[in-house]
This record gives structure tokens, sequence and C-alpha cells, in this order.
């Protein structure tokens, strides 16, 4: 089973990472937006910035076309591991540590009768490997015993497996069911308080306040530009304001470089001209693949 990724009302052709950069640059000389904390300024209503969060929407999808969960994965079941493999590490290395893994338990009835330090060893390299040892025998058990040996197409199912929570669940029912669902992961709560779509911090409320603002039909790939743009261009410390087409609609722009020379040499993995973090990139990705583990 291939990769299921909602593609509605997205182009599919990709923009050469070098004539995005560009692009990025020349927009970002705009004015940018006004924040509604400066001086004198009017606080903006909740009408504008659903307008502006939508307009944002539209811009990250031009700018990324090809936006897509960045694990590698062939089925549901590889999807739910390798997605439960990447707390507090990369999406690399967690593709640099799969295919060795699914070789070895390809299904969830052979990961439920691991030896649990030879799966410990497997997938050491993505940290905290006996944590997530426990989780992937524990969720492979309830598969094969629950569920057939099936992955369940349903929140409510999921999120009753070890090491399963609404996160994984939104991934997992996104990209490999077309279930809409927003995925709010590090990259995407900072971005989104950054532009004050919302100014919640737990992760369910910040899921329900933007899912007020976007059609549910949006929620799946809006969840992959928001992510995208995150690694790429909005870094956590230094965002590249100068290289960034949405400055203009940005109430943060500033708080990064605003120098478009300096601010294009931030730019990461396509934009950057680097390799992206998946072994197997989907067709339209612009990037280079990611080495394999041990290949630089």
């Amino acid at each position: 089973m291939g990769e299921q990724v909602p593609r509605a009302g997205v182009k599919t052709a990709a923009k050469p990472a070098a004539r995005a950069a560009a692009e990025s640059a020349a927009k970002a000389a705009v004015k940018p937006a006004k924040s509604g904390a400066e001086p004198g300024a009017k606080p903006e209503s909740r009408l504008a910035m659903v307008r502006r969060a939508r307009r944002i929407n539209r811009e990250l999808a031009e700018l990324y076309p090809y936006a897509h969960p960045e694990l590698d994965f062939r089925n549901p079941f590889e999807l739910l591991v390798a997605t439960v493999l990447s707390a507090q590490t990369t999406d690399l290395r967690v593709n640099q540590t799969t295919p060795a893994l699914f070789a070895a338990y390809p299904t969830p009835e052979d990961m439920a009768a691991a030896v649990p330090e030879e799966l410990e060893e497997l997938i050491r390299p993505t940290g905290f490997f006996r944590a997530k040892t426990k989780s992937l025998i524990g969720l492979s058990v309830a598969l094969r015993d629950r569920f057939g040996g099936e992955v369940p197409g349903r929140l409510a199912d999921l999120v009753t497996l070890p090491g399963v929570g609404r996160k994984t669940a939104n991934v997992v029912l996104g990209n490999a069911f077309g279930v809409p669902g927003i995925t709010v992961d590090t990259h995407f709560g900072r971005l989104v308080r950054r532009w004050k779509w919302t100014e919640q911090e737990d992760p369910e409320k910040v899921e329900a306040e933007i899912a007020a603002i976007f059609p549910k039909s949006e929620w799946t790939m809006l969840s992959h530009r928001v992510v995208f743009h995150g690694r790429r261009i909005c870094h956590a410390r230094k965002p590249a304001c100068g290289a960034c087409p949405i400055a203009p609609l940005c109430p943060a722009y500033g708080e990064g470089e605003t120098d478009p020379e300096k601010a294009r040499k931030l730019l990461k993995y396509e934009m950057g001209g680097q390799p992206g973090q998946r072994l197997s990139p989907p067709a339209d990705y612009p990037g280079k693949p990611a080495p394999a583990l041990g290949a630089g």
C-alpha cells in the first residue's frame, strides 16, 4: 500500500528551489504586517485574523505544493511505528533507522513477538529506545489481539494504543487513511502562535482553535505546509524573515534576520539546496533524498 497524501486544491508542480528562494526574498521586501501590540495599533479583529490566516495558507500552498509527511512509509503500520519513533528525534534519523526495522518486523504480528533487546538495538539511533520499544511492542500486541493485525482508521481506536496520542493518531489518519486532521507538533504550535492565530499552549486547545479557522478539507495539508515552513524558513531561534514570502502577513516579522542575503543563508533543506529528510521522497519533491544511515 502506497502513501495516501491528500492533495485537494494543491498544485503538483514544484518550483525549483533556487527560484522559490529568490521569490521568497522578493516578496519579503514588501512592508510586513503590523502587530496589534504596536503602540497606537488597532487590535486585529477575529475576522481579519481569519482572513490573514487563510491567506497565509494559500501562500504556503504556492510555496510548498509538494508538502508531504517527512517520514518514509509504505502502509499504515509503518507510518504508525515511524511516528512513534519520531518523538524527541528528527524524521531523518527515523527514516535512516526504519529500513532495517521493517525488514526484521514487517507486520504487527512480527513486532508483537519481538525480543525486546533485539528491537532496542535496531531503534537505538532514535533515542529513548527502551521506552519506544515498550510502546512498539505494546501497540503491536494491541493491533494483533484487538484489531486483527490492522491499524484502525478511527481516532477513538488509535488513541487506545500504547504510545499513541492525538498527534500521532492525526498523522496516521491524515496520511494513511485520508481522514482530515491537524497535527500539532513543535513546529506547528510555534508558528501558529507566532502568527497570532492562537495563544494556546496545550496541543489539544491549539488543534481546536486552528480547526475553527480552516475548512476540514484543509486540515491535513495545512499541517504539512506549516511544518515545512517551520523547518525551512521560520526557524525557532533565528527565522529567515528576509527570505520569507509571508512577511507581509506576519505580525512577528523582524524577530529574525531581515537582510535578504543573510536570510537566504539560513534556508534549509531544498530551499537551501540541501537534502531533505526522506530517503524515499515523493516524486514531486524538488530536493535531494536524504542519505542512508552511515552514508554521511
